[in-house]
């Protein structure tokens, strides 16, 4: 390898954590988001050097726009998906996605928010992205997504608030439990749910909680949300009896939260809401696991 290739190389590795960064929060999907940032290598080693004044910025705009061109098609493909439609788990404790230091950072991963984002519309979401989990200014994103400056300021100004509304509108008060009291919380519930104990794991959930399960089709789910105390409880007995009884169990942090893995087949969260189970988000689809799955394999 030339002297030229290996330090054009080592460019692009320097920057290939923050493109995947930014690719997997704009699709929601690590497969997607890597296959970007293969396709921005691709245009990396063809490009002429000397037009590059900046490497990481060449680099940011290139990914940014191949992943604004996949939001086009992902949308009909996700129309078209079979039940919920739930993000990629990442294991995210290796930085995979960055330094997750603060609440916010780790926000910024959550299943919650990425599921959010999928309502914004694909320059919007570019733009909240760049913005709140990359610092990026203005001007900076304006030069990246080839737009005016006030416009970007108003496109942000437009996510933020959507965001912000819709979250307010599901209540969904953030629970940041410490590790010890999230982990007796959810062993609480799993051993309601493994002995059948309908009345208390009916006591340990709140009485609007939501169970999403993304199989994609692929393996059994709820091809609809399950909604209420009583479904949810009935609901979770049922699953724990049916697909993960003789799992081995795993606590992991996944999109900046602690989670469930039931060997490498389900990704669990569980969400609480003053000490209540208010959201469980089960990944069952095998597809989905493939990178969590590889991310297992390096550990």
């Amino acid at each position: 390898m030339s002297t030229h290739v290996a330090a054009s190389a080592a460019d692009f590795e320097e920057h290939r954590p923050r493109m995947f960064g930014i690719a997997y929060r704009m699709l929601g999907s690590a497969a997607e988001a890597e296959d970007a940032v293969q396709d921005a290598y691709l245009r990396w080693a063809a490009a002429d050097r000397e037009d590059v004044e900046h490497p990481g910025a060449w680099l940011a705009k290139v990914v940014t726009n191949l992943c604004l061109n996949s939001l086009t098609s992902a949308r009909a493909r996700r129309e078209a998906y079979v039940g919920p439609w739930l993000p990629e788990p990442v294991l995210t404790a290796d930085g995979t996605l960055g330094p997750l230091q603060s609440a916010e950072q780790r926000d910024g991963v959550s299943m919650a928010l990425l599921v959010l984002l999928e309502q914004l519309t694909p320059v919007e979401r570019a733009v909240y992205v760049l913005r709140e989990a990359f610092a990026y200014g203005h001007r900076e994103i304006a030069g990246l997504l080839d737009l005016g400056e006030a416009n970007c300021r108003q496109l942000y100004r437009r996510a933020a608030g959507r965001v912000a509304a819709d979250r307010a509108a599901a209540t969904e008060p953030r629970f940041d439990a410490d590790p010890e009291r999230w982990q007796s919380l959810v062993e609480t519930f799993l051993t309601a749910a493994r002995d059948g104990d309908l009345a208390r794991l009916e006591g340990l959930l709140t009485a609007d909680v939501r169970y999403v399960s993304d199989g994609g089709g692929v393996v059994g789910a709820a091809l609809r949300p399950v909604l209420g105390r009583d479904k949810v409880a009935r609901f979770s007995i049922g699953v724990l009896e049916k697909f993960a009884s003789g799992l081995p169990v795993g606590v992991a942090e996944v999109n900046g939260s602690p989670a469930l893995l039931f060997g490498e087949v389900a990704v669990l969260l569980v969400e609480f809401e003053n000490g209540l189970v208010s959201t469980i988000s089960t990944v069952v689809n095998p597809e989905k696991l493939a990178f969590l799955r590889r991310q297992l394999s390096h550990s």
